[in-house]
């Protein structure tokens, strides 16, 4: 992709700091999706499940369940809002014999059907076959507000730390095969939009909003062609989708809730997911104080700047994250240099062997092992915040 700007300092520093000299709280809120079981587990559908407590709700297909929080200005709200909306679907799932699965993908299944939606049905004639890859994705998507003035700087230091994903890779299996340590994020990016590769995967850095806003509108209209060319009617694809509606890159301004959105995680247990959303926070915390440039190929986070990687190593590590995780000496030390205390993580993928088949009983009796994983966190977690 061309669309790189060369290399920049910010110009906004000093007008941030003196707007945020109160410190004003940093919103932020998650949604995060689980696969549903029954007792034997096999996938099924969520049912009363999406009753058991506001911000849950059914997704694109039939046995994935999305669980959102309200905007929070602390971690800590974040916390007791995550934990008890969960609590109150997992006490729900209890009592009807099902369990919630947090992991990136299903593991073994063929065929997952689709909620009937007319969204759905047009990405599924403008990808063809390669649609079937996105049902085996169950994520974590996590919205921090635009800080005034550096709305663009935050863009891109989520765009430069994309590559903590590595520290929830939750699922290396896609249909029973050992496929690579973040099998969601190849599934997604460099499978399912291979034929549209504008849509799915991560952008190169932007100057301003101008810019977003640009590619937006190149990307819709892409979009759009490729409905006619697969024959689905341009009315219909312009009723069901806007330009910020139709792009499924890994991080996004979003107008609609001012908030910059990473979509890059796997679905993960509760505990690392708030993890994540705090140290995500965290830095753009830093960011308000900052200065921020672009440069060379190692990037960092220091007392008063934060330096970006070169977006082509920025793209090597986002690779490197996908393929090897956290097994990667190179991944580990980027995102120590960029503030994460990778130590602190345990993703589940790195739970698995390389090469691993697995059969269908397996897999079963695999999912209904990661829904306890999923209770007994919830409760540790839960204690932790009572304490």
């Amino acid at each position: 992709m061309s669309e790189q700007p060369a290399t920049h300092r910010s110009q906004n520093r000093a007008k941030t700091t003196a707007s945020h000299s109160g410190r004003e709280p940093i919103r932020r809120s998650v949604e995060v999706e689980y696969w549903v079981i029954d007792e034997n587990g096999r996938l099924t559908e969520p049912g009363d499940l999406v009753d058991a407590s506001p911000g849950v709700e059914r997704e694109f297909v039939a046995p994935l369940l999305e669980v959102k929080t309200t905007p929070c200005e602390t971690s800590a709200a974040l916390r007791e809002e995550l934990l008890t909306r969960l609590e109150r679907v997992r006490r729900r799932a209890e009592q009807e014999g099902k369990g919630l699965v947090p992991l990136g993908t299903p593991v073994y299944q063929g065929l997952i059907e689709d909620l009937p939606s007319e969204r759905t049905r047009i990405q599924d004639r403008i990808l063809g076959a390669d649609f079937e890859y996105v049902r085996h994705c169950a994520g974590t998507h996590i919205h921090v507000e635009q800080q005034p003035g550096r709305e663009i700087d935050q863009l891109n230091a989520l765009i430069a730390i994309d590559p903590a994903l590595a520290l929830v890779n939750s699922s290396p299996y896609f249909e029973g095969s050992y496929l690579t340590t973040g099998a969601r994020s190849q599934l997604y990016r460099w499978m399912a939009y291979d034929s549209l590769p504008n849509q799915g995967r991560l952008w190169p850095y932007l100057e301003d909003v101008e810019e977003w806003e640009s590619r937006l509108e190149r990307r819709y209209g892409e979009f759009v062609t490729e409905g006619e060319i697969a024959e689905v009617d341009r009315e219909a694809t312009e009723a069901c989708f806007e330009p910020e509606s139709a792009v499924w890159t890994p991080v996004q301004l979003r107008e609609e809730f001012s908030t910059v959105e990473w979509r890059s995680p796997d679905t993960a247990l509760p505990s690392q997911v708030l993890r994540l959303a705090e140290d995500l926070v965290g830095l753009v915390d830093h960011l308000r104080d900052a200065e921020m440039r672009i440069e060379g190929e190692t990037g960092r986070v220091g007392d008063g700047e934060i330096v970006l990687p070169e977006f082509d190593a920025v793209e090597a590590y986002v690779e490197d994250a996908i393929r090897d995780g956290l097994s990667s000496a190179a991944v580990r030390s980027y995102l120590e240099r960029m503030g994460f205390d990778v130590s602190a993580y345990e993703p589940l993928s790195h739970e698995f062997e390389a090469g691993e088949e697995l059969t269908a009983a397996e897999t079963r009796q695999l999912r209904l092992e990661y829904a306890e994983r999923l209770e007994t966190d919830l409760s540790r977690a839960r204690s932790m915040t009572a304490d």
